[in-house]
């Protein structure tokens, strides 16, 4: 049955690292709206750039059919280095959002060791050239180059058939390790992500590689989905309110009634 005016026909696609770039709003809107980030406006340029409030943190989103699409970086600071990230153009904006969102976190980051490797173990992810895990289809692969007294960059590369290179994302040797985790984690989350345009943006349709499934939803709630992003990034940074302090009554006053 074809979807009504009331209703967008949804595709939920499995696994996300196939399924194509997606909405770029899903990252640019929250760090604008919700996290304070400032960007300037070029309307002749195809591109976007987003600074941070502290200005150590630039992203920028600019169209290159020969190097990565998106690129992250981040001023020294007094206890790590700068550092950058970076993402191909067909690299799902949830597993970078996943970035973003823990760069803006307001919470601190834990000081306990943090391995970006735990979750794709955990997901049956097997190993890969030495040090690197492979996921279990092998079409993903992650690996940290260096040693372990030196150790390098982080690289995760999807390929199709004949090694055929979808997206790549690079972490550089300073980024700190649970934003890579992040990343992970996101990367070996068996949810669909939901596209509206799979047709024309997956990589393959090879239904031995991606699972489509294609459901009617309500157009208003494919429209309020960024916006309670949104919101609930926002409320991140709002401060709990303090929980008030009974105020102490004097005692009563025991006298002679005339």
């Amino acid at each position: 049955m074809p979807p009504t005016p009331e209703t967008v026909e949804v595709d939920f696609i499995t696994p996300r690292h196939l399924a194509g770039g997606g909405d770029p709003a899903w990252i640019t809107v929250p760090l604008h709206r919700a996290c304070g980030w400032s960007h300037g406006d070029d309307p002749l340029m195809p591109r976007v750039l987003l600074s941070s409030p502290d200005q150590k943190a630039l992203l920028r989103l600019e169209p290159d059919p020969d190097d990565q699409w998106w690129s992250l970086h981040h001023a020294a600071e007094p206890n790590r280095p700068a550092w950058y990230a970076s993402f191909g153009a067909r690299t799902a904006v949830e597993l970078i959002a996943a970035v973003s969102d823990a760069l803006t976190d307001p919470a601190p980051a834990t000081d306990a060791p943090c391995d970006p490797y735990g979750a794709l173990r955990q997901a049956g992810w097997s190993p890969y050239a030495g040090n690197g895990l492979a996921s279990p289809d092998k079409t993903a692969y992650v690996e940290r180059l260096g040693t372990p007294a030196d150790p390098g960059a982080w690289f995760v590369t999807v390929t199709l058939a004949m090694h055929q290179k979808v997206w790549q994302a690079r972490f550089g040797a300073h980024t700190p390790p649970h934003l890579v985790a992040a990343f992970t984690a996101a990367l070996a989350d068996p949810k669909p992500v939901h596209r509206t345009d799979s047709r024309r943006s997956l990589p393959t349709l090879d239904q031995d590689v991606v699972t489509r499934k294609t459901t009617d939803v309500l157009a208003v709630c494919v429209a309020d989905a960024l916006e309670d992003r949104v919101h609930s990034l926002a409320a991140r940074h709002t401060p709990t309110p303090p929980v008030p302090i009974p105020s102490r009554q004097a005692p009563p006053r025991h006298g002679r009634s005339r």
